[in-house]
């Protein structure tokens, strides 16, 4: 027989880890590097970037700094995501029953 209240308290449970963990993504970190390390970007798995490095020899090349800076933001941005995935799939693991067809890829699993 189906267990409605047990349903509803693994969903109530499940969204508790899911706000803890989403708050935790702000300690994930990943960073992304371009040049062969002249520019550095570091994103948190918010997909925030809170801290860019960039080797003082490019300062005089503006259209190649562009360039550089971009490539490591982005990288830096997808391995966040990437780790941030990981990270809400482990805190909530066991949380999500095995329905097929439920698609939560919206919130990030």
């Amino acid at each position: 027989m189906f267990d409605m209240m047990g349903m509803m308290g693994k969903m109530k449970e499940l969204q508790e880890k899911m706000q803890q963990a989403q708050q935790e993504m702000q300690f994930v970190t990943a960073t992304g590097e371009a040049g062969g390390g002249l520019v550095r970007a570091t994103a948190n798995g918010q997909r925030r970037v809170i801290k860019l490095e960039i080797d003082e020899t490019l300062l005089s090349d503006r259209e190649m700094l562009s360039d550089l800076v971009v490539a490591a933001v982005n990288k830096a941005l997808d391995e966040a995501g990437d780790k941030a995935k990981e990270e809400l799939k482990r805190k909530t693991s066991g949380l999500i029953p095995n329905i097929p067809g439920l698609d939560l890829g919206g919130f990030g699993l």
